[in-house]
């Protein structure tokens, strides 16, 4: 008896829909695909519960007659493809015609369709169960998923919290309107309205609509071509920037892409103008003639493979890198709107708290005139330390390093120190950094002391980034923060723990938001170690800044006792020697 059967149809599109539907995202990216390929001109989408519990996208497309209406919840029926040719010419954003049957066999399906001609309502259930009858006349599609995965409960334990489901929806959606300006979107959910474009055609509106104005007034408009590709699209000023590179958006020929290649091209054209681990905002539309370009190669269609890329990747380096050259690149003070200032004051009730600042310390003067005085010098130095560190030491703690004695910097980078041993050389940021780093941590273990802000700072976001920081609110507000809603994804800080110093806290509070709306696994203990880090690295002298004497001393003393003196938070080392023997042996005095 053979062994090996045929799958039925329903069976098949459940495991089809492994590939093409894996969360709530994957469902509005398939129906609001095949929207604009209707030609629509307006799409809404409305959810519940971030799309889990319904999914209804509508727009004022073309339609289909009743056969079609029944046809496209067949597996891989499409309009889009006649022929093998159809194939390396795909115009169209859907092709593989597996979206619908995969969608309708995971969930509950009702669509209402109208050609003009005659109107047609269709409802499935789990893949079965089709039926079909006679609908009003009014032009379009609308397409009701709910319930989704309700006959798979593995894939729905597997579905995200709904924040993380309804910022994917919303970044997706983000990328879509900023594709095609010329179309209306409007995305609600759960009755509240969180992106609506005009479909005017003017991309700079969309931006404004999804980035706020602080950043709209800081983007570049650039265009240029080639033999093969067509680019245009706006680029941020180098100030403008993010802790990760999802506001880096690509879309060829209208279809939002990942590419890593391209994002790091991207990238790599800031270079000198961002700090390393900072990311711009990027628009960047690529026209391309569809036969240099391959995109059946996923089911979601994201990935994407260009015949050219070497040609596509010079354009846009030598786009942007020109670009950024042309204009000048002065930061402009921001100056807050007299309605914000006012607004603040009479919030503020009590008078900002004094805190002592824990970085400045007594001056320490020294003599190193000869060795002979160092034991005596050696234990006068360590009592002192002990009681200026920043962090306290058991009576029995260890340094891993030796006692060294300053003789300068080089390079307004690299102190020279020395020691009986041999000859080191410290990287005064690094070794400030690792200090730093390690005081942060005790002191956020602490019942926090808090600084109340003058001035709140207002912090504007594109909505999905609003969604994770809302949800991720208590994190921060366990360590100081004071955090509130303020108007349209847009939150203001009022207080922050005394660790992060008053002079920097706007930038450092900045890069803290950006750790926490970081997308994909949260890991909490890497969050706590990239705060602390982040906040180490900003507070600390940079290399080029000079340090006295007793900077240099306190460097070097205080990097003794750190638990790992060796590296700063990043990894890259603090120290490095060269010993006695060594540079004896270099200089021939020591012979083998």
């Amino acid at each position: 008896m053979s062994k090996i059967k045929v799958m039925d149809e329903v069976l098949a599109n459940k495991i089809a829909a492994g590939e093409v539907v894996e969360k709530t995202m994957n469902v509005v990216k398939e129906l609001v695909e095949n929207s604009i390929d209707a030609n629509a001109n307006e799409i809404t989408i409305k959810l519940v519960d971030s799309g889990v519990k319904e999914i209804e996208v509508s727009d004022n497309g073309i339609g289909m007659d009743p056969e079609d209406a029944k046809l496209a919840f067949e597996r891989h029926a499409t309009s889009k493809l006649k022929n093998l040719d159809d194939l390396f010419y795909i115009e169209s954003l859907g092709f593989r015609g597996e979206a619908l049957p995969s969608i309708a066999s995971v969930s509950n399906v009702r669509l209402k369709t109208s050609n003009g001609e005659v109107g047609t309502l269709i409802t499935i259930n789990g893949g079965e169960d089709l039926k079909s009858k006679r609908s009003d006349l009014q032009v379009g599609t609308t397409i009701t998923v709910s319930d989704l995965f309700y006959n798979t409960p593995v894939r729905l334990k597997y579905l995200k919290n709904l924040y993380v489901e309804l910022a994917h929806i919303v970044e997706y959606v983000n990328k879509m309107a900023l594709s095609y300006p010329n179309i209306k979107f409007t995305l609600i959910n759960n009755e509240k309205v969180l992106l609506s474009t005009d479909g005017s055609g003017d991309l700079l509106k969309v931006i404004y609509e999804i980035y706020g104005v602080d950043i709209t007034k800081k983007m570049i408009p650039i265009s240029n071509e080639n033999d093969d590709y067509n680019i245009s699209g706006y680029i941020s000023y180098p100030e403008v920037n993010k802790g990760n590179r999802n506001s880096i958006t690509t879309l060829v020929n209208g279809r939002v892409i990942k590419n890593n290649e391209l994002n790091k091209c991207i990238i790599e054209a800031y270079h000198t103008y961002m700090h390393k681990g900072r990311y711009p905002v990027v628009v960047l539309n690529i026209d391309v003639d569809p036969i240099l370009i391959d995109i059946n190669v996923h089911p979601t269609k994201m990935d994407i493979k260009f015949s050219k890329i070497d040609s596509l990747k010079e354009l846009v380096t030598k786009t942007i890198a020109k670009r950024l050259e042309e204009i000048s690149l002065i930061p402009e003070v921001s100056v807050r709107d007299s309605y914000s200032v006012s607004e603040v004051r009479n919030q503020i009730t009590k008078e900002k708290e004094e805190v002592i600042d824990n970085t400045k310390y007594e001056e320490i003067k020294l003599d190193f005139e000869v060795f002979e005085e160092k034991e005596k010098y050696d234990k006068e130095l360590e009592e002192k330390i002990r009681e200026e560190l920043p962090f306290d030491l058991p009576e029995e703690k260890k340094t891993r390093i030796k006692k060294m004695i300053p003789r300068g910097v080089v390079l307004l980078t690299y102190i020279i120190a020395e020691n009986e041993d041999g000859m080191y050389l410290i990287d005064q940021h690094a070794a400030a950094e690792r200090i730093n780093y390690e005081k942060i941590l005790k002191q956020m273990k602490e019942k926090p002391i808090i600084i109340d802000l003058l001035i709140p700072i207002r912090i504007e976001l594109r909505k999905d980034e609003y969604i994770l920081a809302k949800e991720r609110f208590s994190l921060l507000e366990e360590y100081g923060f004071t955090l509130e809603d303020f108007g349209k994804n847009t939150i203001i800080i009022r207080s922050h723990p005394a660790w992060i110093p008053e002079d920097k806290s706007e930038s450092i509070i900045r890069e803290i938001v950006d750790l926490i709306i970081e997308k994909g696994n949260f890991d909490f203990d890497q969050f706590i170690w990239r705060m602390a880090a982040t906040t180490a690295c900003r507070m600390s002298v940079m290399a080029g800044d000079y340090i006295s004497l007793e900077d240099q001393e306190w460097i070097l003393e205080n990097i003794r006792y750190c638990d790992n003196p060796f590296t700063c938070p990043h990894g890259r080392p603090t120290i490095i020697t060269y010993t006695k023997y060594e540079l004896e042996k270099m200089f021939k005095r020591q012979l083998d």
